[in-house]
């Protein structure tokens, strides 16, 4: 879950609504940086997947009893995060094994730092994966993958600031992750910068100083506001499936 919170309310979006949103920019993408147009559908389909494994345990958020707020994807505990991370990536490995490529990288950057014993045997897990995907893949190329996951981060990234930064925020009140920007892909091969910046022009549209996409572009994000005082009234679920959905429209455009 991905969360902001005001006085009254805690915003919550799903992890895979975020997802579903990467995609659906990244769908306008210059043709040229997927560098290898074999590889497209695959790219787009691990970026529309990659957090398909929160999927249920979004649709009944954990309450986190120390900060008495939701737990959001940034504090979730470890051990069961392992279990959503393995969900998802077999189901994506299902239905295209590149896809699932990409994502095994994804999570097993995020958990590989911790010194656990189940973090360990979970990246040796993926590290088999990895090897038996590739040995039937006809001419993997390492150098194409790295690129095509350095897409997976920007459209994470991209995402993510829509997410976690309140419509229309002033530069300094960008959620920290993104003070400096965007961290370019690799990919992009085109641009030196380090990091593309980005901005809330309005409370319905950001803008990008280098942009990537053929044309300007509308995506709908889907949230909920959950009252504070129904939670403590009703508990976290229940007032979470009782909430209805709104959404919001936002523009990319360049600057």
């Amino acid at each position: 879950m991905i969360i902001r919170e005001t006085d009254q309310t805690f915003i919550l979006i799903e992890q895979h609504e975020h997802a579903r949103m990467s995609a659906e920019f990244m769908r306008y993408l210059k043709p040229h940086y997927f560098i290898n147009e074999t590889y497209t559908d695959s790219v787009l389909f691990a970026i529309e997947q990659h957090d398909c494994g929160w999927k249920l345990f979004d649709r009944q958020p954990f309450w986190n009893d120390k900060k008495q707020a939701p737990y959001s994807f940034i504090d979730f505990p470890l051990l069961p995060k392992l279990v959503l991370y393995e969900q998802g990536i077999d189901q994506v490995e299902r239905k295209d094994p590149y896809a699932a490529l990409l994502c095994s990288e994804h999570y097993t950057r995020f958990v590989k730092k911790h010194d656990v014993d189940e973090v360990k045997q979970y990246v040796k897990t993926e590290h088999v994966r990895f090897k038996r995907i590739v040995d039937r893949l006809p001419n993997f190329n390492k150098d194409l993958f790295t690129m095509h996951y350095s897409l997976l981060q920007f459209a994470d990234n991209l995402s993510l600031f829509i997410c976690l930064s309140e419509p229309g925020a002033t530069q300094e009140h960008i959620h920290p992750f993104f003070r400096s920007g965007i961290p370019t892909p690799s990919a992009f091969q085109d641009l030196s910068e380090k990091h593309i910046q980005v901005e809330w022009q309005n409370n319905h549209t950001i803008v990008l100083r280098k942009f990537p996409f053929t044309q300007p572009i509308q995506v709908t994000l889907s949230y909920k506001v959950v009252l504070k005082s129904d939670i403590a009234m009703n508990g976290l679920i229940e007032t979470y499936v009782k909430t209805p959905n709104k959404t919001l429209d936002i523009n990319i455009q360049s600057i």
